[in-house]
């Protein structure tokens, strides 16, 4: 039964307690769930060629056995079985395979298992997000299937591409475009003849990464007169986009500032995905008029939280994963000595105002277990009065440091750039990566120490690798291509080093995401040198 078919027949209130159900819950209710749904993993997963490929012939029989004696496991665990995609592995029949990048330069593409249990399990938590998106308070939704959806989200087989899908499953509403020619389309293609066909049928959801959104919503300025965005002469041909723009024009000029989205459509809900969200919230807030609703879903955890009204912080929903956490000043012990044993804290021990890296083991036949993600949290509260919910919430911080995050495209790591350097043949000797946000805007910054025989001055020299590093960027990350398009600037910044600062700075510093603390005295132990 579809989502309007339980409308008539159960009402507004029983429905979003159906999907809804979660927020009510109080921690110990919580962790009931978790551990039920775990126990019946464990027996999946220590029954499957999968799960003796990583524990071998260990009886797993409590949660307690579980933590103790199933190791913290990254992809590099799973790759030779699930790169196979052979089912009779799995702890449970793949209804789906789905895809992403791993590690440009070095690895092929991930791939993750989705069971019939997982498929179903992320429909009904993605319908919960939308009740939430469109309403201001419990049972306060609106949801229609003649509801029209512009979409900025990547289709299958890439995790994003299960959104719409269930969004049609459970709802069925009308997306801009429709999947089958979407998928037919590039990026650029896709999003405009979504914006045109908006403007003749009406918006009332956007879905997108944060930053994709924003890019979007950018189109607008051709309407204004500037460039690179929907063709606004093709628009006045047809008569109900006429008048949708002439009334938003109309709307905006009476405020005396130009037009935006908001003048044009009157969006319902309003969600985004990925990560350095938090850099365009605001700013989506304004054009569209409604503020974005976070959800947090990826390739091997499926979609597993959401922000709620008051857009305090994401609660996890109890069964998409089972989740452990690590705080993050043992990732720093474990950073400094590789054989440091992390320990793992549970839902119902996280406290407020830390960071964790988030561990999942995902639930009904999942492939994961114990599984790190690379993912940074900061539990914000375990109590929150404006929604009123009684779990822990939490707002996405980062991905871990050794792997740079931009805006939910690349995920460029010391290999990745190693790599790079390899192939341009430039004559760099050492580096530091770095994320930088500068003007609310996330940027990769290469502090690069050159050999000594260069001659090339510093300037031309920061030219030449900007070219060559961009360049061999795109070639070894497919998703780097697209950042400056959606960034609307160049994502990579270049500071020369005077040769020798990295060998001579008498401090340990990491050579992928060190702390800006740790580059500032380090740009300054450069200076006083150089004096």
């Amino acid at each position: 039964m579809k989502f309007e078919e339980k409308l008539k027949c159960e009402g507004r209130k029983e429905v979003f307690d159906e999907y809804c159900s979660f927020m009510d819950l109080n921690i110990e209710e919580y962790m009931q769930i978790q551990k039920s749904l775990l126990k019946e993993q464990i027996l999946l997963f220590t029954n499957s060629k999968l799960g003796e490929s990583i524990i071998g012939n260990r009886k797993i029989e409590t949660i307690d056995d579980f933590r103790k004696y199933v190791p913290l496991t990254t992809y590099e665990d799973y790759a030779d079985i699930l790169l196979l995609k052979d089912d009779s592995y799995l702890p449970k029949e793949a209804s789906l395979w789905i895809e992403t990048t791993w590690e440009g330069g070095k690895h092929p593409v991930k791939v993750a298992p989705y069971s019939k249990g997982m498929i179903e399990t992320f429909f009904t938590n993605m319908c919960a997000c939308m009740l939430i998106a469109t309403g201001e308070k419990r049972y306060d939704f609106d949801v229609k299937k003649e509801y029209h959806m512009l979409y900025g989200l990547a289709p299958l087989p890439y995790a994003t591409g299960l959104l719409p899908l269930g969004l049609d499953n459970q709802i069925g509403v009308q997306l801009l475009p429709d999947v089958k020619t979407a998928n037919s389309m590039s990026f650029s293609e896709r999003n405009k003849l979504g914006f045109k066909q908006g403007l003749t049928e009406g918006i009332e959801y956007f879905f997108g990464l944060g930053s994709v959104t924003y890019y979007i919503s950018k189109s607008l300025d051709k309407m204004n007169g500037s460039s690179g965005g929907v063709e606004i002469g093709k628009l006045l041909r047809h008569p109900k986009r006429l008048f949708r723009l002439l009334r938003g024009k109309l709307k905006a000029k009476s405020e005396n500032r130009p037009l935006l989205p908001r003048d044009l459509f009157d969006l319902k809900g309003f969600v985004v995905a990925g990560t350095d969200n938090e850099l365009y919230k605001d700013d989506l807030e304004k054009m569209w008029g409604k503020r974005p609703l976070e959800i947090f879903a990826g390739t091997e955890p499926t979609l597993i939280g959401t922000e709620l009204y008051s857009r305090n912080g994401m609660i996890f929903f109890p069964d998409a994963c089972f989740y452990e956490f690590i705080l993050e000043e043992d990732l720093e012990k474990e950073r400094k000595n590789p054989d440091y044993k992390v320990p793992t804290y549970l839902m119902d021990e996280v406290v407020p105002n830390c960071n964790y890296e988030i561990v999942i083991s995902v639930l009904k036949g999942g492939a994961f277990m114990r599984y790190r993600v690379g993912d940074i949290y900061r539990c914000v509260s375990t109590y929150d009065r404006l929604d009123n919910v009684k779990l822990p919430m939490f707002k996405y911080i980062d991905r871990v440091k050794d792997v740079i995050d931009i805006a939910g495209f690349t995920r460029i790591t010391k290999n990745s750039i190693d790599e790079v350097i390899k192939l341009s043949h430039l004559d760099i000797v050492d580096y530091i990566a770095a994320k930088e946000i500068i003007d609310n805007r996330p940027y990769l910054h290469l502090y690069i120490e050159m050999d000594p025989k260069s001659v090339i001055s510093d300037a031309v020299c920061i030219t030449v690798i900007k070219d060559h590093l961009t360049a061999y960027f795109k070639f070894v990350d497919d998703d780097y291509h697209d950042l400056k398009k959606i960034l609307g600037v160049d994502p990579l910044i270049v500071t020369i080093l005077k040769n020798g600062t990295l060998s001579r700075y008498p401090e340990e510093i990491a050579r992928i995401n060190p702390s800006l603390h740790d580059i500032s005295r380090m740009l300054k132990y450069m200076s006083e040198a150089e004096s």
